[in-house]
């Protein structure tokens, strides 16, 4: 397992909307689709793996936060919480769920 790789975990686990709401306000958030693995985007981005994380963009599986998005995470009753990744300066999230 490579440095970067072990750097990434140390990085990765759950937040909740509310500690993300802040990322999201300095425009920082990416939401990587479920169907992708979170630290293998978050290496391809931090390696500058332009080529990979440009299909991923154009395939609409790595991407901004829509409007609509925002919205609903700021306005949700139950607390959701996001599998997140730090990427300087990003902060890579995938499948909001409530908490149980």
């Amino acid at each position: 397992m490579s440095d970067l790789i072990k750097q990434l975990q140390s990085s990765f686990g759950d937040s909740e909307w509310h500690d993300l709401a802040p990322h999201a306000a300095r425009d920082a958030l990416i939401v990587v689709h479920p169907s992708l693995d979170l630290l293998q985007v978050g290496e391809a981005i931090a390696t500058d793996n332009a080529a990979l994380v440009g299909k991923w963009m154009s395939g609409g599986l790595v991407r901004k936060p829509t409007k609509e998005e925002l919205e609903r995470w700021n306005q949700a009753t139950q607390t959701l919480v996001f599998a997140t990744l730090i990427v300087q300066p990003f902060v890579l999230i995938s499948g909001d769920r409530p908490e149980i």
